[in-house]
Parts: C-alpha cells; structure tokens; sequence
C-alpha cells in the first residue's frame, strides 16, 4: 500500500468520524453513545487520550493546509481595536486568548457582558476593528448575532469554530475551523487552547513593541509582588 493510498484512508476515516460526531449534538447523545457501563477507567481513558491526539494531529494538518492561523494573525496585528467574545464554554476561551494577546498587543479588549457588553462594542463599530469570536456547537445565539451585526457594521471578523458551514461561516474574514470530537460527553477543548495558543504566539512574533510590553509587565509584576518566589519570601520554609 503506497504513502498516498495511506493518506486517503486516513482522511476518509476522519472524514466518517467528524460525521459521526456532527450528529451527537447535545452532552445527552453524546454520553449515551460513548460512555458505556461495562468500559474501565483505564480503557476509557486510554480512548479519550487516543480521540484528544487525533483530533489535534487532525487540525493542525488542516490549519497547516488552509493557512487560517497566519491570515488570522495578519488580521489582528492590522486592526487598531481587537475585541473578543465567547459564550456559555466558549468564554474560557475567550478569557484564555485575552489573557495571552493583552500581555503583548496593544488595544485588547474582553466582551465579558460587564465590563464591556455587547452594545457598547457594536454601537461604535470601525473598519479598523476586529472581533475574534468562539462559536462551537451548539452556537449561542448572542454569539452567532455578534458577529453578524459586527460584519454588517463593517468591521472584521475572525472565527473559531468546528464546521466549514458553521452559523458564521458566511460572515468571516477569517475562519479557522477546529476538530472538536471525543470520546467524552463534552466535545474536546484540546484543539481550540492549542490553537488560541498557536494564535497568540504568531500574532505576538510580529507584533511591534511585544518584547517592551512584556519586559514592562515583569518590571510591574515585581513592584506589585504578584507572584510567590520562595527566594525572596521570608514567610517561605
């Protein structure tokens, strides 16, 4: 069996799997299908370990062929303002990708509802903005609505999501679709932290000022004393 013959089997089973994932949409069907009385611990860890590499090796194969992430990066490295957003789940996402891009661009801003809601953001929506949105099965409606009246005002919008025909497929600038299947009730987060985080690095390689920005927050993070160090806490044993 030839290299290119092993490769389309590999792609038509992923293929089947992601069908067979995509109609297991709630946590119920999900836990109804996969987690069997009669499985051990042991085994089933050993699926959820198998399901979690595959689905990473899968997406990055998929990323490295569609080229999202650099284009992405691109994007949010161009725009004046970067907002970002998730619901439900998606908004540890959301924090996570926060937490990383704030430390080293400039103008990043967090939807969370309360310190900055939606309305404000869409009220004053600029061609030089970008909103990066989570949108994963089941897609919140307030997300899926974000991003559309966001697209509508004219700014741009980067994706991550799980389908090519994703509820924001037709309105993104930038779609970086992720594997999210598992052998658990809940679909994997694996690939979307490493992706924010393949994200994150990108965008801050080539982002003027990153290395300032974080050698200043190591100067401020001292004078704060925010983080424990035994080698300078007398309180330490």
């Amino acid at each position: 069996m030839t290299m290119q013959a092993r490769s389309d089997e590999q792609l038509e089973h992923e293929q089947l799997e992601h069908e067979l994932n995509r109609t297991l949409s709630s946590p119920e069907a999900r836990f109804g299908v996969r987690m069997r009385k009669n499985l051990s611990a042991e085994g089933l860890q050993d699926r959820v370990m198998e399901t979690e590499a595959a689905s990473l090796e899968s997406t990055f194969a998929h990323l490295r062929a569609s080229a999202a992430v650099p284009q992405a990066a691109a994007i949010i490295l161009g725009a004046r303002r970067k907002f970002i957003a998730g619901a439900g789940k998606s908004a540890a996402y959301a924090a996570l990708l926060n937490a990383d891009l704030a430390a080293t661009v400039p103008n990043v801003y967090l939807i969370d509802g309360h310190a900055l809601n939606p309305l404000d953001v869409l009220s004053d929506v600029r061609s030089t903005d970008v909103l990066i949105l989570f949108s994963l099965r089941r897609y919140r409606r307030e997300t899926v609505t974000l991003g559309r009246l966001f697209s509508e005002a004219g700014g741009q919008l980067v994706v991550f999501t799980d389908s090519d025909d994703a509820p924001l497929a037709p309105f993104a600038t930038s779609l970086i679709v992720l594997q999210t299947g598992s052998a658990s009730y809940a679909d994997s987060p694996t690939s979307v932290a490493a992706v924010c985080h393949l994200l994150s690095t990108l965008t801050t390689a080539s982002a003027k000022g990153a290395r300032r920005r974080l050698a200043t927050r190591d100067e401020l993070n001292h004078e704060m004393n925010l983080y424990f160090d035994h080698r300078n806490d007398e309180d330490a044993p």
